[in-house]
């Protein structure tokens, strides 16, 4: 029988420069053309305050982890889950007719057979468990 190499750590990206991901590159690379924008468009104290923001921010989208996934799959996972719920909640309200209605119902409906207690011995309750067990398949002795 043939032996096959299975790939391992396939969901580790590839490191570029020291520890900083392909990913990580470009979103600082992003980050820094932010920057270099608002130095040549702003005064210098609010660069300042442009670029800790941005650093606050691309920063926690380079770096942050989630869950052992990235936060921006963080963030997208959350908008989905804001825009789109998985979990559907049913609230019928039912009313005072309907309501009546279904009373109306459960009074009609009689049990169709009833076992006295004095005979039920327990060979009776096995072979009631019988019967219950194979869903009515199997008849009884009657």
């Amino acid at each position: 029988m043939n032996q096959f190499l299975i790939p391992q750590f396939i969901d580790i990206e590839s490191k570029i420069i020291g520890p900083i991901t392909t990913r990580q590159f470009l979103i600082l690379l992003v980050m820094a053309l932010f920057d270099f924008i608002a130095y040549k468009l702003t005064d210098f104290s609010l660069f300042i305050i442009i670029a800790v923001f941005d650093l606050i921010v691309f920063g926690t989208i380079a770096f942050f982890r989630v869950n052992g996934q990235p936060f921006h799959y963080f963030v997208l996972n959350v908008a989905q889950t804001l825009k789109k719920p998985k979990l559907r909640v049913w609230k019928k309200v039912v009313s005072q007719a309907e309501l009546t209605e279904g009373i109306k119902e459960a009074k009609a409906a009689a049990p169709t057979r009833v076992i006295p207690q004095k005979l039920m011995g327990t060979s009776r309750l096995a072979e009631l468990a019988l019967i219950a067990d194979t869903g009515g398949i199997y008849k009884g002795e009657e």
